[in-house]
């Protein structure tokens, strides 16, 4: 930040400066880290990762759409020697599944159900105290301007002679200043809170939904849904109908999803 704003600042906010810029700070932090995460599952950083990306995709599919007889042990291994190739959480949960093929289809469940909680928390955390700073910023601009009326009712009462905007200009400015940084700060984050919410919610429910389908081919179930291939950007996504079958899961993550803001 330049020395010559910070002094400005300061004038127009008074007291309240350094707890709306704290405020401002961690929120913009906040919202980079979700970014950068929601980036990472999203987008490739190179055409030829994105290519490894949308084969590895495209060869679970295959595998999926086959019977489970059907499929060689060279060619599981070889899938799985693409999923350890990528970053995604997609890629890292079908990768624990395959590992944990010889166990029992309640055991794999249990397993799956517990590595989904960890993501949901992974892909969740800070968006409470993004809510939580979206909803102290107004309270704080609203102190902002209960003070700034106070010290322009000071300056009116100490003054002798008729009454001068000159007098009223600081009270009322610092009034006005804090009530919008407050605001400035608050529809950001709770925009970008919920936005990330959404994201996670329904990257999870995909995620949940291959994995089930995973889970049923290995014990002989063959579902014939294919995979949504990757693009560019995220977005173009769109879930398989649910199956009869398709329960254990999703049903498991459900109950985790956090309430929205009052």
């Amino acid at each position: 930040m330049s020395l010559h704003l910070l002094p400005q600042l300061e004038q127009d906010l008074g007291l309240l400066t350094w707890p709306l810029l704290v405020c401002a700070f961690i929120s913009l932090l906040i919202c980079l880290e979700r970014l950068a995460l929601v980036l990472s599952e999203s987008l490739s950083k190179n055409l030829k990762q994105h290519k490894r990306r949308k084969h590895c995709l495209n060869e679970l599919d295959i595998l999926l759409t086959s019977p489970r007889a059907a499929a060689s042990e060279p060619q599981i291994l070889a899938l799985i020697a693409l999923l350890e190739s990528q970053k995604t959480m997609l890629a890292s949960g079908c990768l624990a599944l395959l590992q944990q093929a010889q166990q029992t289809k309640s055991l794999r469940e249990e397993v799956l159900g517990l590595w989904l909680m960890q993501k949901h928390q992974q892909l969740h955390a800070g968006l409470k105290l993004l809510q939580t700073l979206g909803v102290i910023t107004p309270l704080l601009g609203l102190l902002g301007t209960v003070l700034g009326l106070i010290a322009m009712f000071t300056e009116l009462g100490q003054s002798q002679g008729p009454v001068t905007p000159a007098q009223l200009s600081q009270g009322l400015g610092l009034a006005m200043n804090t009530t919008a940084a407050g605001l400035l700060i608050a529809v950001p984050s709770i925009s970008a809170a919920h936005l990330f919410g959404f994201y996670a919610d329904h990257h999870l429910s995909h995620i949940s939904q291959v994995l089930n389908r995973l889970n049923l081919w290995l014990e002989g179930v063959n579902t014939q849904a294919p995979l949504p291939q990757p693009s560019a950007q995220h977005g173009s996504e769109h879930s398989p109908e649910h199956s009869p079958e398709h329960s254990s899961l999703e049903n498991q993550i459900s109950s985790t999803k956090p309430s929205p803001l009052a």
